[in-house]
């Protein structure tokens, strides 16, 4: 077996620790649903298609009597008359007749194939005739052949996507139940630090961080509730971090990882929960620490940003996906 890197080993040590779909559930309205998650199986209310339906333009026979059909001797069938878009039910046909249809026409359950619109010879007029023979079906969907009533459509976990809300529209599913978006606290750190809308001086760094990992935490399916740059001062930032995590399901904090030759972010999470992860042995992985408080994670990434972002997308990203029930591998780096 190979041997896993170090970031994969941090990645997955600490995502074991993160809780599996630890948050409640929310009905919201289909329309509203892109992008979320659902939170329990979805089950089919009826079959699906909910009756047997052409899935090509052409005409319906009999397959048993198309059998033996060459184009040397053709099966030849009388046009009786037509199955349009809508209509409830269709007329019986003998051996040697046939109905024209289009794709989604309602046609008989069992016995029947459609003859395709091009395969079909014309012979004369409202006469067809079949060159091959066919099978019981088909070109034709039988009732309940994409789901039965009462089968999983879509499970657990499942992210909404437009695919997903078509899914549900055409059961008639206009709300669904979906995990609630995790709030996520957002911190920068340092003295350093300065808003952006505050004039540029010498030795100062614009805080760039928060609005980039508020929208990190959005893409990625959660709500993010900045709290600002908070300074260097461990006690103010320790009430902070307490006050984060009891409205907050995660934090995320960029910088700060060594602080006048101390551990700061690392005695930080020593002082409210578990250290799991203290730096990792990769390019800008000192900065990388994480642990988790009261099944909350707290994810600590480097003040730079590009490795800021780097690093969300490597625990982050991952932390939302355990908390949020979605069963996807580990991110991997770029």
């Amino acid at each position: 077996m190979e041997e896993q890197s170090p970031l994969l080993q941090a990645q997955t040590l600490f995502s074991q620790q993160v809780p599996f779909r630890n948050l409640d559930a929310e009905k919201i309205k289909l329309a509203e649903a892109l992008g979320r998650t659902i939170s329990f199986d979805v089950v089919a209310p009826e079959d699906m298609p909910p009756y047997p339906r052409a899935i090509v333009e052409g005409y319906l026979v009999k397959a048993s009597a198309t059998q033996g059909a060459t184009e040397e001797n053709p099966k030849s069938f009388h046009v009786m008359g037509a199955i349009e878009p809508g209509d409830e039910g269709f007329p019986d046909i003998n051996d040697d007749q046939a109905l024209s249809v289009v794709t989604g026409s309602i046609v008989p359950n069992e016995g029947y194939a459609i003859v395709r619109m091009w395969e079909a010879t014309q012979q004369e007029d409202k006469v067809i005739a079949a060159t091959r023979d066919f099978s019981p079906n088909f070109f034709i969907e039988t009732q309940g052949c994409d789901h039965e009533k009462g089968s999983v459509i879509l499970e657990a976990g499942t992210q909404i996507t437009p695919w997903e809300i078509g899914v549900l529209a055409s059961f008639s599913i206009l709300e669904v139940d979906v995990v609630k978006q995790p709030v996520v606290a957002v911190f920068a750190s340092g003295n350093e630090v300065i808003s952006p809308e505050e004039t540029m001086r010498p030795g100062a760094i614009r805080d760039s961080n928060s609005l980039m990992l508020n929208a990190a935490v959005v893409q990625a399916g959660g709500q993010a509730k900045v709290y600002g740059i908070i300074e260097d001062d461990f006690d103010y930032f320790l009430s902070q971090l307490k006050e984060a995590l009891l409205s907050t399901d995660m934090v995320v904090i960029s910088g700060g990882t060594a602080i006048g030759g101390r551990d700061f972010v690392s005695d930080l999470i020593r002082e409210v929960g578990d250290l799991l992860v203290d730096g990792v042995q990769m390019r800008s992985g000192r900065p990388l620490i994480m642990g988790v408080a009261n099944d909350k994670p707290i994810i600590c990434v480097a003040g730079h940003p590009p490795e800021a972002l780097r690093g969300f997308k490597l625990f982050g990203v991952a932390a939302l996906n355990r908390l949020l029930g979605r069963e996807l591998a580990v991110p991997e780096d770029q």
